[in-house]
């Protein structure tokens, strides 16, 4: 049933418009990006199921809606246990360790510059991009506490570092991520984005690196004795193998590479038992462990409490909502002009600029819901021009909208709109050297 010209089309595209908007301003009406999706979603939904009740196919929106549940079901524990595990990396001190060494060296501006971009770019194919960016932003806070101007130029550098770093792993972004589980690209092609990834972050890096002083910051006070507690490294090596495990269970045994995740998690859970039965006396941790040490002991349903609940369900709303808008049939007018009109190497670019304005989770919803024929290339394309695509504003990516609330002040929309034209000319150098050495993807059919 063709609903786009029918007025349950037209309410669905106001309520997604209105939710969006609301989602774009959450930084100054504080209301969660979450709740607003999620209300778009149930309503659009009911407007489409009202219009079928009465058809010939009554039940088609409640299978349509199980088959997105379904798509959300496997997106939602593989984060939930990605979450968990960087949640209990914080816990036992990992990123907190990491600053304090960096904030007590005696490096220049430059090259903490260059340090916390470069760590930023390695850490998020890992640990994702949000959470690199938020951990390297509290490094060069607490460098640069006397430059505002650093803190701001640093947080530009950071914000493209941990985007294009997310661009060439499946666990880097969410757009990774679900092209990845959607089987359209194997795991290790996805490193095929690995040279246009270091060239999107070290264009505008070296630009701006001209603009950072040489000089050194004033020294940092009294080591505040901030090491990892017991167990730290363990719960970083089991990460690892976490990954792999999900790796290995969608290459070579077919499976969702969810459920390698939610095996891990079961690991960390048993390690987490050993710790609370092992965990020994308020001073004997301190003695052997440090000041801050064990002095609590680890709780793995602790740390699934503290993942983020809103980031979660707001995934849940965007992809009930882009759902319901491809039911009704406006994804399929779009991918006919983007991608049957303009080709797919021009729409692919234009995809990144969009999601520049817009967040790429629901434009790579879109895309993925269009399921345009394409081939591996372009698939690499758009999936790196998503994710890169929003380094081009602050209000682009989750990194950028999460520093500015963690710099306030200091690292704002405007002090990113500055360098905007030196990370485009990045941006298009990554798009050039992609087509130019991936071109022999071009005849790989995706899937």
């Amino acid at each position: 049933m063709d609903l786009t010209a029918h007025w349950v089309g037209i309410a669905a595209i106001v309520l997604f418009v209105v939710a969006y908007s609301l989602v774009i301003t959450e930084e100054f009406t504080h209301l969660r990006k979450s709740k607003p999706v999620m209300l778009a979603a149930g309503i659009i939904w009911a407007l489409i199921a009202y219009q079928y009740v009465g058809s010939e196919q009554p039940d088609a929106a409640a299978e349509a809606v199980h088959d997105y549940l379904g798509e959300f079901a496997q997106l939602f524990l593989f984060l939930l246990a990605a979450m968990t595990y960087v949640n209990a990396m914080s816990e036992r001190n990992v990123f907190l360790a990491l600053r304090n060494w960096l904030a007590h060296r005696s490096y220049t501006y430059r090259t903490m510059f260059w340090i916390t971009g470069l760590l930023a770019f390695f850490l998020s194919p890992v640990i994702d991009n949000l959470t690199t960016a938020l951990v390297m932003c509290a490094v060069v806070m607490a460098v640069g506490k006397e430059s505002p101007r650093f803190i701001g130029i640093a947080c530009v550098n950071i914000v493209v570092a941990a985007n294009a770093g997310g661009a060439f792993s499946p666990f880097g972004d969410i757009t990774t991520l679900m092209v990845w589980q959607r089987g359209l690209v194997d795991f290790g092609t996805f490193f095929a984005l690995f040279l246009p990834s270091v060239v999107n972050f070290m264009v505008p890096a070296v630009i701006m690196s001209f603009a950072v002083p040489k000089t050194k910051p004033s020294a940092a006070g009294p080591d505040d004795a901030l090491t990892m507690k017991r167990g730290a490294r363990r719960i970083m090596l089991l990460f690892v193998c976490t990954i792999a495990t999900a790796v290995s269970f969608f290459n070579f045994l077919h499976l969702p590479p969810f459920l390698g995740m939610m095996t891990g998690l079961a690991a960390l859970k048993f390690f987490g038992f050993y710790l609370r039965k092992t965990h020994g006396s308020r001073e004997f941790d301190r003695k052997l462990y440090g000041e801050i040490g064990d002095t609590s002991p680890f709780d793995s349903f602790r740390e699934v409490s503290r993942v983020e609940w809103d980031t979660l369900l707001f995934f849940f709303g965007v992809i009930m909502c882009v759902g319901g808008l491809g039911f009704i049939g406006y994804l399929d007018l779009t991918s006919a002009y983007l991608y049957g009109q303009l080709g797919p190497t021009v729409a692919n670019v234009l995809i990144g600029v969009i999601s520049s304005l817009v967040d790429n989770i629901p434009v790579m919803v879109a895309v993925l819901e269009m399921n345009p024929e394409m081939s591996v290339q372009q698939w690499l394309l758009v999936t790196m021009t998503a994710g890169v695509g929003g380094s081009l504003l602050s209000i682009g990516s989750a990194a950028g909208i999460a520093l500015m609330g963690q710099a306030r002040g200091q690292y704002t929309f405007f002090t990113h709109l500055r360098w905007t034209p030196a990370i485009a000319l990045g941006y298009a150098a990554s798009i050039w050297l992609h087509l130019l050495i991936n071109r022999g993807l071009a005849a790989m059919p995706a899937g």
